[in-house]
């Protein structure tokens, strides 16, 4: 029994967190973008800044006025192998909502592979898995295989539950597992 605790410790030590983007003072934007529900005419509004603490700080306000109701934030990441990794890890401390973390293996896929996670107020470190992930466009789920894991072009975090509301989400760190 200790020989394989032992060995199940050194597996868990040898794991290490390769960053994506991680958040800090003077960290720069510039290769994040907004996209809110008004390329459909709506009136959603949300945006990308850093906090007095150098995390990200996604917030806003969702409308539902012209079948409206999301606001994203978009990282173009480069292509990146992800061979060796399992899970896409973030660290966020939300306001309580759910949120929607988006994957694209490259930028000119026109759907996204998604993982919903839920936010507690508190800071979270979750770990999704990259094979869980499920293609969508639009909102539906596509007839097509889950998420690869081979390769990794863009992140994106939205959300989008179908009520107006007014939202807040800090972002320390995301990284590979």
């Amino acid at each position: 029994m200790k020989k394989h605790m032992l060995l199940l410790f050194c597996t868990l030590a040898s794991m290490t967190l390769h960053p994506i983007f991680d958040f800090q003072s003077g960290t720069s934007l510039k290769d994040w973008y907004v996209v809110n529900d008004g390329v459909m005419g709506s009136r959603s509004a949300g945006s990308l800044q850093l906090d007095a603490e150098g995390h990200g700080l996604f917030s806003g306000k969702i409308s539902l006025e012209n079948n409206g109701g999301f606001s994203s934030i978009r990282y173009d990441c480069g292509p990146k192998d992800l061979s060796g990794y399992r899970f896409i890890t973030l660290k966020v401390k939300g306001d309580g909502q759910r949120y929607q973390l988006r994957l694209k293996a490259s930028l000119k896929e026109y759907y996204s592979y998604v993982s919903y996670f839920e936010t507690t107020g508190d800071w979270q470190v979750l770990k999704l898995p990259l094979n869980s992930m499920y293609p969508v466009f639009r909102g539906r789920r596509m007839d097509m295989p889950d998420f690869s894991g081979n390769v990794l072009e863009e992140i994106g975090i939205l959300i989008g539950n179908k009520e107006a509301t007014s939202f807040e989400l800090r972002i320390d760190a995301i990284g590979l597992e």
